[in-house]
């Protein structure tokens, strides 16, 4: 049973008694978001940051959120709490994961080294991005015996994708996700403004820079002639080809659980479960792929209905408060990911930066949870959520 809250608290205000007058690091993910956008260049905030055309998704991510409210219920013994959830026959002590996000080395030297690092010791499971700094292998190293899923970019090149697949299995990932909303690379005005796109640089392409199935379509190893890697690593990243045959013969080549993010609309989520899909992670990428697009939170209950009430749903997109959460789980989420926010603490500390944030995000669901009147995040349900 939790005592994350009270830990928490008492962590920050017995500070005082040393003399602290103000806590050393942002307590709102708006405030992780400003001290990132001073520490961060333009051009790696902005990759960060922004989102697809005008940023109308975004912003209904956002404002979904405001149009649910929460209905506490009173005089409930809430003593003790229990954050736990169980996912994929495993059990997880909170229902937090972090989100997979690409070419961290532009947010921190250390990049997703120190986030899987930080998720190890704060007991959150890491998916790792096809797109990263480190390899599979590297991140495999530092975990240990955390829990780590990869998420797949599915590309052109099927060989480069069972690799992909083979080498997760062997280092020890316990899921695929494969993300299915970045068959192409959306409109984004801030980087095109900053003219900044990281693969062009060589950051997040670790992945396919040791994998034998990419280098093996190489005249040169990529030290020798980086561009021409560069080059080739564009031509097999994204497939806007990829469709259902596709994610079909993908489920041959695993025995991996398989879930598939990006997904907003009930049919799609019906017919990954039809097809023998784990799992469904209602997502809009952020924002960050389709403008003007449904908020992540307003397809997750109608996601929910076609699907049935034991399917395995996750969400993420515009998550950024505990209340999120919580109102996630009542409209039926399992479990949500984190990913812009814990991006703003990676570049503020790095891996101290991200623990922080996940002991903050603990502490404050635990009390959302006990104020609201549960005591297990497995009883939160819409009976307690209006619109």
């Amino acid at each position: 049973m939790t005592q994350y809250g009270y830990e928490a608290e008492l962590r920050i205000y017995s500070s005082a008694l040393k003399g602290v007058s103000k806590w050393p690091w942002p307590v709102t993910s708006d405030g992780w978001r400003e001290e990132a956008k001073q520490r961060l260049d333009a051009g790696p905030f902005g990759y960060v940051d922004g989102g697809a055309g005008m940023g109308q998704t975004m912003r209904h991510n956002r404002s979904a959120f405001e149009r649910y409210a929460i209905q506490s219920r009173m005089l409930s013994n809430v003593e003790t709490r229990d954050l736990s959830v169980r996912l994929l026959e495993q059990d997880f002590p909170t229902p937090l994961l972090l989100a997979p996000i690409g070419v961290q080395s532009i947010i921190h030297k250390d990049a997703e080294l120190a986030s899987a690092k930080a998720a190890y010791n704060q007991e959150v499971p890491f998916i790792l991005s096809t797109v990263s700094s480190f390899t599979i292998e590297e991140i495999a190293k530092v975990m240990g015996e955390g829990v780590r899923w990869f998420q797949l970019y599915p590309g052109t090149d099927k060989d480069i994708i069972r690799s992909f697949i083979t080498r997760a299995e062997q280092a020890g990932y316990s899921a695929l996700v494969v993300t299915v909303d970045t068959t192409m690379l959306g409109w984004r005005p801030q980087d095109l403004s900053n003219v900044y796109l990281p693969f062009l640089q060589g950051e997040g392409v670790a992945n396919f820079m040791s994998d034998p199935a990419f280098l093996s379509r190489l005249d040169e190893p990529p030290q020798n002639n980086p561009s021409a890697a560069i080059e080739e690593f564009l031509k097999v990243y994204v497939n806007p080809a990829f469709s259902w045959d596709d994610l079909e013969e993908l489920r041959t080549w695993t025995k991996l659980p398989i879930l598939v993010k990006g997904i907003t609309h009930p049919e799609d989520a019906r017919q990954a479960q039809f097809m023998g899909m784990d799992g469904v992670i209602v997502s809009n990428h952020g924002g960050r792929q389709v403008d003007g697009g449904i908020a992540a939170i307003d397809a997750l209950s109608p996601v929910r209905q076609a699907v049935g009430p034991d399917y395995l749903l996750l969400m993420d997109s515009g998550i950024r408060c505990a209340a999120d959460v919580y109102k996630a789980i009542a409209l039926g989420a399992k479990a949500v990911l984190l990913g812009r926010p814990y991006a703003y603490a990676l570049g503020v500390g790095g891996q101290e930066g991200v623990e922080e944030l996940l002991m903050q995000w603990k502490a404050e669901l635990d009390l959302q949870l006990a104020l609201s009147g549960f005591s297990k995040v497995r009883e939160i349900n819409s009976t307690y959520v209006s619109r």
